[in-house]
């Protein structure tokens, strides 16, 4: 693997597991690689019953992950590469959300498309002021999220945010995502190491089986009865406009949409 397919690094202080997306050059824009790193680090919390927390933060201090490497798809060839790709999605975020311990986001700068969904996986975050969040695919790709992972968004921003993002393609403000409830705070830079101990310190000292039950009650209640979406999936990525969409964003062009 080259330096430019980053990593998912995992470092443990005391009982609280810090998760790292590496690879700033890009915005730690995740690859295939990556994503599959992030359940194995998953994977790794789960086992270590000493860990008590678990903090997610992007590498560079400029993003906390600024989506999916667009360059992988261009070798999608149908609608079912991409039911494909929304399952796996779904599995990655699984192994974030389905975590047992308290999860915390630590977000500086662009959490985008792919970085958006693992920061609403999480149960809480936090984000410095100038800090942007959104899914502009509308104007930009030409893909769609899977069901489930606009359940979790617009659980995270409410419905109206949800459709800023999803149909006009909007980046939010920090501001407007600490007002719809999905950060809990905005932290200047400088202060942002020490809040994240205290924070951390605060959820490792509370009562574990308590916060278990209490993450899992929530999933149950965010995942029941979610429709079957696998044909919208399919729709979206078998079109002609998504693949305008991959060859426009790699060239660094306006896509020109067709409807088709």
């Amino acid at each position: 693997m080259s330096t430019n397919d980053g990593t998912v690094r995992l470092l443990r202080e005391g009982a609280v597991a810090h998760v790292i997306f590496d690879r700033p050059a890009a915005r730690n824009a995740m690859t295939w690689a990556m994503y599959e790193e992030l359940s194995a680090v998953c994977g790794r919390i789960a086992a270590d019953a000493a860990v008590r927390v678990a903090v997610f933060r992007g590498a560079g201090g400029k993003a906390f992950v600024a989506g999916t490497d667009i360059a992988q798809f261009r070798d999608f060839k149908s609608g079912e590469d991409g039911t494909k790709y929304e399952r796996v999605m779904e599995r990655h975020l699984a192994a974030v959300e389905e975590l047992k311990v308290p999860t915390l986001a630590v977000i500086e700068g662009w959490a985008v498309g792919g970085g958006l969904a693992i920061a609403t996986a999480c149960d809480l975050r936090i984000a410095t002021p100038g800090s942007r969040f959104g899914v502009p695919i509308a104007r930009t790709l030409g893909n769609c999220l899977s069901v489930g992972n606009i359940a979790l968004i617009a659980a995270a921003f409410g419905l109206a945010r949800t459709k800023r993002m999803l149909l006009l393609a909007e980046m939010l403000t920090a501001e407007e995502a600490l007002t719809a409830g999905f950060l809990s705070e905005i932290v200047p830079a400088e202060s942002l190491d020490t809040r994240l101990a205290e924070i951390s310190a605060r959820l490792a000292a509370n009562a574990p089986i308590t916060m278990r039950v209490t993450k899992e009650a929530i999933r149950r209640l965010l995942h029941a009865g979610l429709p079957e979406g696998d044909d919208l999936i399919r729709e979206c990525y078998g079109s002609r406009d998504f693949r305008i969409g991959v060859e426009a964003f790699v060239e660094k062009r306006e896509p020109r949409w067709t409807g088709s």
